[in-house]
């Protein structure tokens, strides 16, 4: 019996909904595209919709639909391959979607993104702006990585961080991660002996947490994966729901299912969201212990006297990663210097340095802590 919490109603009564659904859940390597299952999928969704919820669905599938049309029998390791499997299988995997959510008069909408969508603030905005509109003229926004044309550093690695930055653009009230894992476990389930985790309430909770990957070999990403985009997506205030593709209705319907996770109590606005989550980093800011407690714990500006080194080729304006003496990332933000002013300002207190650099090196404003909640 899954106990009833405010994480599950949250997710049940959420107005906007993004959903996940993994390869492995709609493909297999010898046959490809299973439309059974995805038809399976489609009924859950359109009744959520038929609820009145306004529904991006992130499906991957588009490699593994591919598969079976090329003679290949498994996912292939080169870029280009992929990305050809890719080019094939999108299309089998849209006209699908259309034909599925057909059958319920409703419009789908296909939405193809790669990383500089949202890493870029600009393009950011400009996808904001299309998912609105999709919704509100009623359509069904498909969304995928574009990976006919995504190269290795402009990929977002898995579905599972794409569907967290999708919930946070869309002002989503919740996120629903599908896949043939039905939920959280404190160890392999395949091994015995391990315990279901109903609820994540915080994130010091998963310390020391082993979870394995998915054992169809179809997909890019594994409950390791799904682990990092919920607690990402909680972190931001969004309440996160892990489960099964096959208890799709009821994960859909009272989310009485799989291993929930409670927001935060703050929802981070969307160009700090973008700041620490989306935005790539051109380089790194070593803190010391003091200037981490300023800026985690106090949330106070950066300022060069708690710098002990610094990495990269960034310049004013870019976003960087601000690390502790262990090398963790604790934080990111705009650093409001180029790198080749900074080596002489590290370790300097404000008054010893030049009045032109006596202004905070990343100011509180435009920085994110990005320690457990």
């Amino acid at each position: 019996m899954v106990p009833v919490s405010e994480t599950r109603e949250a997710i049940a009564g959420a107005k906007r909904l993004v959903v996940k659904v993994g390869s492995s859940a709609l493909t297999t390597a010898g046959d490809g595209l299973d439309t059974a299952r995805l038809d399976a999928l489609v009924d859950a969704l359109a009744a959520r919709v038929a609820a009145g919820t306004q529904l991006v669905l992130v499906s991957s599938g588009a490699i593994g639909a591919g598969l079976a049309p090329l003679s290949l029998g498994k996912r292939p390791k080169e870029l280009a391959t992929q990305q050809a499997a890719a080019s094939v299988g999108q299309l089998a995997l849209a006209h699908a979607y259309v034909e599925s959510f057909g059958r319920y008069s409703l419009t789908v909408g296909q939405v193809l993104l790669t990383s500089d969508d949202v890493v870029r603030r600009a393009h950011y905005r400009n996808a904001e702006r299309t998912f609105s509109t999709l919704l509100e003229l009623g359509a069904v926004p498909v969304v995928n990585e574009n990976d006919t044309v995504a190269t290795e550093e402009i990929r977002f690695g898995d579905n599972d961080r794409l569907a967290t930055l999708v919930a946070h653009l869309i002002g989503a009230e919740g996120l629903v991660l599908l896949s043939d894992v039905d939920a959280l476990y404190d160890g392999d389930p395949r091994s015995g002996g391990t315990r279901r985790i109903h609820e994540v309430t915080h994130g010091s909770e998963l310390d020391g947490l082993s979870v394995g990957m998915s054992s169809s070999g179809l997909g890019t990403g594994g409950m390791m994966s799904k682990v990092a985009a919920a607690t990402t997506a909680a972190a931001a205030g969004i309440p996160v729901l892990i489960a099964a593709a096959a208890q799709a209705p009821t994960a859909l319907g009272d989310a009485g299912t799989g291993t929930a996770f409670k927001p935060a109590g703050t929802r981070l606005s969307a160009r700090r969201f973008w700041l620490g989550y989306a935005a790539g980093a051109r380089g790194r800011l070593q803190l010391d212990d003091g200037a981490v407690t300023a800026v985690v714990r106090r949330r106070r500006s950066l300022l060069p006297a708690g710098i002990t080194g610094v990495d990269g080729d960034f310049q004013a304006g870019d976003v960087v990663d601000l690390v502790d003496p262990g090398q963790h990332v604790v934080a990111r933000g705009v650093v409001a210097y180029d790198v080749t002013e900074l080596p002489g300002m590290i370790g300097r207190s404000t008054p010893d340095l030049p009045p032109e650099q006596r202004r905070e090196v990343v100011h509180a404003d435009d920085l994110v802590p990005l320690g457990k909640r």
